[in-house]
């Protein structure tokens, strides 16, 4: 396979294990179902019973930095705004969270304004939340030829929605472990800590390696965190600890990542990316397919 068919299969299994991983995630979501349902039919591994699973912002932004990269080759940041700012415009039910609902409609009004509008989040200390890097993933598919350019892309597109230096680490660690998936090589923890930014990301990542190997993924999850409270370091280390156990195998990742609960549509959605990109989606079977919302054509003919 030449480089340019290995990215295409790495960035067209990212995408849609990404989006399968958080449609299939947001079923188990704990405003939509109460825990122990959920803890049930995880352990019975039987799908959720509803016929149609819409994916949420996770997979809308993902398509935006998709359609980004598609166009331009690279993250062009005031394009990257622009599309984020229309799409939520369209569509603003997709399950944004607050940052966003504030950022977003701003940015359309003052597209120019950016930098300035994503640094005043939170007290202006910039989102550190999860949202730089449930997206990402394709993005590392993408540039998986060079993981310090993965590294450098996916902090530019980290920087338009999420200014605070933890915010851009989730998402560079996503981008390199998608990156080295991609590659055919197992996503490393201790590699991927190894490039990501100092601060609690890096160290969650560090305890995640350190986890004994009969760790289940409930005790991972009170370890580790599992998106309870929307931050990087709260949900990063655990999604890429559930890639990084079934590397080969994107059921069982997604599955593993369900059973911590918590933010499940987004650890799902970043597990997914990152195994999908080694994988493809072909274990997951007709049946996830048929209830999962499709994508946009343009992104089918990837």
């Amino acid at each position: 396979m030449d480089t340019d068919d290995r990215r295409r299969a790495a960035v067209r299994g990212s995408i849609e294990a990404l989006a399968h991983g958080d449609a299939f995630g947001e079923r188990f979501f704990g405003l939509f179902r109460p825990a122990e349902e959920a803890r049930a039919l995880i352990a019975a591994r039987r799908l959720p019973p509803e016929p149609h699973w819409h994916w949420t912002d996770d997979t809308a932004m993902a398509l935006d930095l998709l359609a980004v990269l598609v166009e331009h080759g690279e993250v062009r940041q005031p394009a990257l705004v622009a599309r984020f700012a229309a799409t939520h415009g369209a569509d603003p039910g997709r399950g944004y969270g607050s940052g966003m609902h504030a950022l977003l409609p701003r940015a359309a009004a003052k597209p120019a304004q950016w930098q300035e509008l994503a640094h005043a989040l939170f007290g202006g200390e910039g989102s550190l939340g999860n949202g730089a890097a449930m997206r990402v993933a394709p993005l590392g598919a993408w540039f998986h030829h060079d993981l310090d350019r993965a590294a450098a892309q996916a902090a530019r597109s980290a920087e338009v929605t999420h200014a605070h230096p933890q915010g851009v680490a989730g998402a560079v660690a996503v981008a390199v472990a998608a990156a080295l998936a991609a590659r055919g090589a197992p996503p490393a923890l201790a590699e991927i800590a190894a490039r990501t930014p100092d601060g609690p990301v890096r160290q969650g990542l560090l305890r995640a390696a350190d986890l004994p190997s009969g760790t289940g993924p409930e005790e991972a999850a009170t370890a580790l965190g599992s998106g309870r409270r929307i931050r990087a370091d709260d949900t990063v280390p655990f999604a890429l600890w559930c890639a990084a156990r079934h590397p080969d195998d994107l059921p069982a990742a997604l599955w593993t990542a369900a059973a911590g609960l918590g933010d499940v549509d987004t650890t799902c959605a970043i597990t997914g990316g990152v195994v999908g990109a080694r994988t493809g989606t072909a274990a997951l079977g007709q049946e996830w397919t048929r209830r999962r919302e499709p994508l946009p054509d343009w992104a089918d003919a990837l």
